[in-house]
């Protein structure tokens, strides 16, 4: 996917002397029910990241294309998902930071999938170790529910509603997430939900979409203009 503002649609001579900074969506490619397509997770960080960059002032902020496949083989039982694991995902976020921070003067990964999360947080570790301004900041919603259910199915029917399959939407495990965690853990998400949500995908509407795009968004583009990553690298 490219965009007017994003890397993509650049020549190398706009970005000589710019040292932006490079917003990179880190997604995956993962089952996510029967009513939503397995890029869901990419999608949302590629829009959120987006969205958030083209609130900057300057062109200084430019978005990279997504990294679209991650940690995700708690789904491996469902056909579509592809997981490159936690250890290949980690070179590729460390090499990718140290190719990028050659010319960009500061990189944050936007990340999508709260399996990656581990593995992002121990590669801008090493990046800032070694002297690199890279941070990381997770896409998130108060209250949201695990997997495809209410708050992801919302947020696909406000920023792609055209690929959210009305007809075959389901409720899935309604059990808090800690009581689930072990199983899913140790079985993968089929041993709790036979469709593969986690929650109920019935409830969501795009008007609630919405709302959680724009508190993403708003909160993203206050971080990159604080630019404060904590001591995990996190964007405050």
């Amino acid at each position: 996917m490219t965009s007017p503002g994003g890397l993509g649609a650049k020549t190398w001579p706009e970005l000589d002397d710019l040292r932006c900074t490079l917003v990179v969506p880190v997604g995956s490619t993962e089952q996510h029910g029967p009513h939503l397509p397995v890029d869901t997770d990419t999608r949302i960080a590629d829009a959120i990241a987006r969205r958030a960059a083209a609130r900057t002032v300057g062109g200084e902020t430019l978005t990279a294309p997504p990294i679209s496949y991650g940690a995700s083989g708690e789904h491996e039982d469902f056909p579509g998902t592809v997981s490159i694991g936690h250890e290949a995902l980690r070179m590729v976020l460390v090499e990718f930071g140290r190719s990028a921070c050659r010319w960009a003067g500061r990189l944050v990964f936007v990340n999508g999938h709260g399996g990656n999360a581990s593995t992002v947080v121990d590669a801008v570790r090493l990046l800032r170790s070694e002297g690199r301004d890279v941070a990381w900041w997770a896409c998130s919603s108060a209250g949201a529910d695990a997997h495809a259910g209410h708050t992801e199915t919302s947020v696909l029917l406000h920023i792609s509603p055209e690929v959210v399959l009305a007809d075959r939407v389901v409720a899935g495990a309604g059990a808090p997430i800690g009581e689930l965690i072990g199983a899913l853990r140790t079985s993968g998400v089929r041993a709790v939900s036979g469709t593969g949500v986690l929650g109920d995908a019935r409830t969501a509407t795009a008007a609630e979409g919405r709302r959680i795009v724009e508190d993403m968004v708003d909160r993203l583009a206050g971080s990159l203009h604080r630019w404060s990553p904590d001591a995990r690298g996190a964007l405050a």
